[in-house]
C-alpha cells in the first residue's frame, strides 16, 4: 500500500474517534434492563384516586423544622365577625315634661339571643321610672349612673323598654346613650343614642341681642359718621374765612357829606400812581410835587389754626386705634382657650361635646357612647395599671377608604397627662380582631370598644378622637 494512503487511512481513523467521543456526553445514562422492559399499563381509577386522602395529605412530616401554616382564604374587607346575632336598637325621645325614653331593640335572626342592654345616664340624672325590669345602677370606675336589662330576646322579635329622668338643672337638653352588649357587656352589638329637648329649652337657646350703643359695628359706624361730619363743618368754615376778605376789598363805600358842606371824597382803595387833583379842587392848593402813589394792602393767606389740625389729628388717630381694637377683641373673642396649644398644622377645627353627642372632623364623624373603668370590666393589665374601655362609633364620611391608628386616639387624665390606646388589650376586647389593621370602607359605620390604660384612681374626664395625624379631630367629656 503507498505511503500516502496509509496516512489517509491513519487519519481518517483518529477523526473518526474524535467524533465519537465528542458525541458521548450527549447521549442519554445508562440506565438497567428494566427499564427497557415496556411500560406497565396505568393502574384502575381507585388505585389513583386512594393516595389522595385529606387525612394522608394533611399528615405532616416530622423533619424537625416548624411546617407552614396552611393558608387561609381572605373574607375581604369586612370587620364584623360572623359569629355576630343581627340585634338592633333605636332609641327615642318621649315627648313627656320631664326627660323620657323608648328603647326598642329588635332580633332580626332566628334564634334566641342573650344580651345585656345599657342606658347611660348623664351627669347630674337619675332615673325614676324604669320597665322591662331594668335597673338603675352606678358602674364601676364610671361618674355617672347607668340603667341595665338583661334580655333574652326570642327569634324574630322587638322588645320596647321605656326610662324617665330627672334632671337637677330643668330646661336643659339631656342626652342618653343606649347599646346591646352580649352577656360579657364588652362586645357592643349595635348603639343609639337620642336627646331630649325640654319646652323651657327652646327659649334659653335664643341669644337677647345687645343694645345698639353696645354693638361694635354700630359703634363704628357712628363714630365715622361722627369724623366725617366734623371734617365738613370745618371745611365750610375755612372756606367762609377766606371768601370775607376778598368781598371787603372788591366793596366800596357810599358818597357822604363831609364836614363844612365839602363832599365827600372816596373812601375806597386809591387807584396805584399819582394823584391828580382836580383843577381848582382842595387837592390843588398848597401842592407843589403830586402825591406818591399809596401801595395795595397785601392779603395774607389764613392758615388753618392749631386746634382745627389738632383736632382732626386726634379724632383720625382715635378712629384707627378704634378699628383696631375692635377686630383684636374680635379675635381674641374667636379663640378656643379649652384647646390644646398646637402647631397651627392642623386641618379643620377641633370639635367639643358630651357622651352620645355625633361629633364630625375632617374624614369621620365620632361617638363615644359609654365609657368605665376598672378591673371588673376587662383583666388587669400585664404591665400594671386600670384598663378603661370606651364604646366608640365610627364612620367613615368620605368617598374612599380610610385608615387610623391606634396611637393618635387619646384619653386625658385630670392631671392633664394623656395616655395612647391600649392596642393589645384592644385586641382583646374585639375577640382578637385587630381594628385599626383594615381600614374603613367609605360611608360604612363600625361599633367597637377601645381600651385605654390608666394608672391611678382617676379615671379619664376626656377623649380625644382623630382620623389623621394632621386632623384636629374631636373632644368628648366623659367625665
Amino acid at each position: 500500500m503507498p505511503a500516502s494512503r496509509r496516512h489517509h487511512r491513519t487519519l481518517a481513523v483518529l477523526v473518526n474517534c474524535l467524533g465519537v467521543i465528542a458525541a458521548v456526553p450527549a447521549l442519554p445514562p445508562a440506565v438497567g434492563r428494566g427499564a427497557a422492559a415496556p411500560a406497565r399499563p396505568a393502574p384502575p381509577p381507585a388505585a389513583v384516586a386512594a393516595p389522595a386522602r385529606p387525612a394522608a395529605a394533611a399528615t405532616p412530616i416530622p423533619t424537625g423544622v416548624p411546617a407552614v401554616p396552611p393558608a387561609v382564604p381572605t373574607t375581604g374587607p369586612s370587620q364584623v365577625p360572623a359569629s355576630m346575632p343581627p340585634v338592633s336598637v333605636a332609641v327615642g325621645a318621649a315627648g313627656t315634661p320631664a326627660p323620657g325614653y323608648r328603647i326598642e331593640v329588635r332580633n332580626a335572626g332566628t334564634s334566641p339571643v342573650e344580651t345585656l342592654v345599657r342606658q347611660e345616664l348623664p351627669t347630674g340624672s337619675r332615673a325614676t321610672a324604669v320597665t322591662g325590669g331594668g335597673r338603675a345602677t352606678g358602674p364601676v370606675g364610671a361618674a355617672a349612673g347607668e340603667v341595665t336589662w338583661r334580655l333574652r330576646l326570642p327569634a324574630r322579635s322587638t322588645t320596647t323598654l321605656r326610662t324617665a329622668l330627672a334632671v337637677t338643672g330643668p330646661g336643659r337638653s339631656v342626652t342618653a346613650p343606649t347599646c346591646v352588649y352580649g352577656t360579657d357587656g364588652t362586645r357592643p352589638y349595635d348603639c343609639a343614642t337620642a336627646t331630649w329637648v325640654g319646652a323651657a329649652t327652646a327659649p334659653a337657646a335664643q341669644v337677647t341681642a345687645a343694645p345698639a350703643w353696645r354693638r361694635p359695628p354700630v359703634l363704628l359706624a357712628a363714630f365715622t359718621a361722627l369724623l366725617v361730619l366734623t371734617g365738613g363743618l370745618l371745611w365750610w368754615a375755612v372756606a367762609r374765612r377766606r371768601r370775607r376778605p376778598a368781598a371787603t376789598a372788591a366793596g366800596t363805600t357810599a358818597p357822604a357829606a363831609g364836614a363844612a358842606g365839602r363832599p365827600a371824597q372816596p373812601t375806597g382803595p386809591r387807584p396805584a400812581g399819582p394823584v391828580t387833583a382836580a383843577p381848582g379842587g382842595p387837592e390843588d392848593r398848597g401842592t407843589v410835587y403830586p402825591r406818591p402813589a399809596l401801595p395795595a394792602p397785601a392779603v395774607r393767606r389764613r392758615r388753618p389754626p392749631v386746634w382745627l389740625v389738632v383736632g382732626v389729628a386726634a379724632a383720625v388717630l382715635a378712629g384707627v386705634v378704634g378699628a383696631a381694637a375692635w377686630t383684636a377683641t374680635q379675635r381674641v373673642a374667636a379663640m378656643d382657650t379649652t384647646k390644646q396649644p398646637t402647631s397651627g398644622a392642623w386641618v379643620g377645627s377641633s370639635v367639643t361635646g358630651a357622651l352620645g353627642v355625633p361629633l364630625r372632623e375632617t374624614a369621620f364623624e365620632f361617638t363615644v357612647y359609654r365609657m368605665s373603668c376598672g378591673t371588673g370590666v376587662l383583666p388587669a393589665a400585664p404591665g400594671g395599671g386600670r384598663p378603661c374601655l370606651a364604646t366608640v362609633g365610627v364612620r367613615n364620611l368620605t368617598s374612599e377608604q380610610q385608615t387610623w391608628h391606634g396611637q393618635l386616639q387619646r384619653a386625658y387624665l385630670p392631671s392633664g397627662n394623656w395616655v395612647a390606646a391600649d392596642e393589645n388589650a384592644t385586641r382583646v376586647a374585639n375577640l382578637g380582631r385587630d381594628v385599626f389593621a383594615q381600614p374603613v370602607a367609605a360611608g360604612r359605620r363600625v361599633l367597637l370598644p377601645l381600651v385605654f390604660t390608666v394608672h391611678g384612681a382617676e379615671p379619664p374626664k376626656q377623649l380625644e378622637l382623630r382620623s389623621g395625624v394632621f386632623s384636629a379631630g374631636v373632644r368628648v367629656d366623659v367625665d
